[in-house]
């Protein structure tokens, strides 16, 4: 295939179906994965009756042998992977660090640590071997340790460590044509954020999309929004 492959996890719904939608209006094709494959398979439809091009697999970022089965259907092919964004998240506690759990630190690192580390771990061999690659992390300001507050320990815990993830990355693919930053979409009006939030999920995927498609001279290896620096 001609096009650019970009995989998007997450693109059942949410800020992971818009950037896939908005993503394929480039001409890129359209690697849709989320925990069922017939939920994918909606985003696949919306964007090809706009004309792009897309597919759907299933793939459970929180479970290991979900990945590796992912991993093996789509490599087998298409060898040569553009872009990656590690959206799929999940947000499982509230309040307090006295009320989060074992149970939901180890969920919430499952899906927005240890997924985004085994796909990007494979995914960033390939894109060296290609001399060219853009991965994008979904974070949030919630894992600013500049402006670390109380509450939703385990989220806090999994975005600051994701950023992390972000930065070795970018050491390990120096001199090459790749670019791995954060981005935070801001508070976004989905499932997740809910109906008071301040941005439209349009909102939310914009500095998500350009990320994913920056030229040579671009960032790398830094926390985005609004298409510019923000403190880690």
């Amino acid at each position: 295939m001609d096009k650019k492959i970009a995989i998007v996890t997450g693109a059942s719904r949410g800020i992971g179906k818009e950037v896939s939608k908005q993503l394929a209006k480039s001409g890129i094709h359209i690697v849709c994965a989320s925990r069922k494959k017939e939920d994918s398979e909606k985003t696949v439809v919306s964007i090809r009756q706009e004309g792009g091009s897309a597919e759907s697999f299933a793939l459970d970022v929180s479970d290991p042998n979900s990945i590796r089965t992912f991993l093996n259907d789509v490599l087998s092919k298409y060898p040569k992977i553009d872009i990656l964004v590690n959206n799929a998240g999940v947000y499982l506690d509230s309040g307090s660090i006295e009320n989060t759990t074992l149970e939901m630190l180890q969920g919430t690192l499952d899906t927005n640590l240890i997924g985004p580390f085994l796909l990007s771990q494979k995914i960033l061999g390939v894109m060296k071997k290609n001399g060219y690659g853009r991965i994008v992390n979904v974070s949030s300001g919630m894992g600013q340790l500049y402006d670390m507050s109380s509450g939703y320990a385990a989220y806090r815990i999994s975005k600051t460590a994701l950023n992390a993830l972000t930065r070795i990355l970018h050491s390990e693919s120096s001199g090459k044509d790749i670019k791995v930053n954060s981005v935070c979409p801001g508070w976004v009006r989905t499932d997740m954020g809910g109906k008071s939030a301040t941005r439209s999920v349009e909102h939310g995927a914009e500095t998500i999309v350009w990320a994913a498609q920056l030229d040579k001279s671009g960032p790398s290896g830094v926390f985005l929004r609004d298409k510019k620096e923000i403190p880690w």
